[in-house]
């Protein structure tokens, strides 16, 4: 594995083929939904009436002093309508803020709820082989959102940019009774030996990527889905390594719609 922070294109074949043959991770059994627990990637946490009152606007949760979570409640939030939630996975080195601030205009006009996490370490634990402290964190972090703010449980969506894309198609397929959508920007690969539900997919990538090869990422994953029998939008964009800024607001308008 490349250094923290850098995904190799070596990286990403490998991941990508062990994948494709359903990557087998420490600790992985095939069983029931409500036996899989951390080690398969699972999340326990559930929408439910909150039990405190939330205001509108941006806000760290308080989990972590120092890599924390960050949610926004849109202006037109009303604790009596189940509001849509989009959970936000960040790239390799970077911080939850740089999907969560640019999104936020969208937000507000489209009604849904944002939280953004940071990842434990420089990248999601699935890139370092194994589900393991980012699974506990991600679920504190939507206990704690679910206890504040109403949420549809028919609208939850998990979008990520990056190895966070990678991490969105691992974590949300093994997680597809929770997660209604799943958003995938420039993704390096997937691991799901324990996939539940049948979540909506969509898959954006950039033609001009030097960093993930569009030919060996998505053009592999995206066969690979619908062959599994995912419903699965797929769209190439002419740009390099980023997600597609002139239209993110159709996708997010997908993920509510």
């Amino acid at each position: 594995m490349s250094a923290p922070g850098v995904f190799s294109r070596r990286d990403a074949i490998r991941l990508l083929g062990a994948s494709a043959a359903g990557l087998a991770l420490p600790g992985c059994r095939q069983l029931g939904a409500s036996t899989l627990g951390v080690a398969e990637g699972r999340l326990t946490a559930r929408p439910h009436v909150p039990s405190k009152t939330a205001t509108p606007g941006a806000t760290a949760l308080g989990l972590d002093p120092a890599r924390d979570s960050f949610l926004y409640i849109p202006k037109s939030y009303r604790p009596d309508a189940p509001a849509p939630l989009a959970v936000l996975l960040h790239g390799a080195g970077q911080e939850a803020h740089e999907l969560f601030n640019p999104l936020q205009p969208y937000a507000d006009e489209l009604g849904i709820v944002l939280v953004a996490p940071n990842s434990r370490d420089s990248s999601w634990d699935i890139r370092y082989g194994s589900f393991g402290d980012d699974v506990v964190f991600i679920n504190k972090t939507l206990e704690r959102v679910f206890d504040q703010v109403r949420i549809a449980s028919s609208k939850i969506s998990l979008c990520g940019f990056s190895d966070g894309a990678s991490y969105a198609l691992s974590l949300g397929l093994v997680n597809g009774d929770l997660f209604s959508h799943v958003v995938a920007f420039s993704p390096g690969f997937m691991a799901h030996p324990d996939a539940v539900g049948k979540p909506k997919i969509y898959v954006t990538h950039g033609t001009a990527d030097r960093v993930l090869d569009i030919d060996l990422t998505s053009r592999k994953l995206v066969p690979k889905l619908k062959s599994e029998g995912y419903d699965v939008q797929y769209r190439e964009f002419d740009g390099p390594h980023t997600p597609p800024r002139a239209y993110i607001r159709d996708i997010l308008g997908w993920m509510v719609g």
